[in-house]
């Protein structure tokens, strides 16, 4: 399996609006699995829509790790 580096908040900028959950589990530095399974429950600490599979906002991950 291929492990990825995790992004700097300036490329997470440079994103497109929405992501796919993997890109941004990475970004979080959490698993795929982990972030779907936060999305499941309604605890995710991103905003996520379903337009047919879930996306995440981009600039809720930038809020989210510049508030950390």
């Amino acid at each position: 399996m291929k492990v990825m580096e995790l992004p700097t908040l300036d490329e997470i900028r440079g994103w497109p609006a929405t992501v796919d959950v993997s890109r941004a589990a990475v970004a979080l530095g959490i698993s795929k699995s982990k972030l779907y399974e936060l999305i499941k429950r309604g605890e995710a600490p991103v905003r996520v829509i379903d337009v047919g599979a879930k996306r995440v906002i981009t600039a809720s991950i930038v809020r989210l790790l510049e508030a950390a």
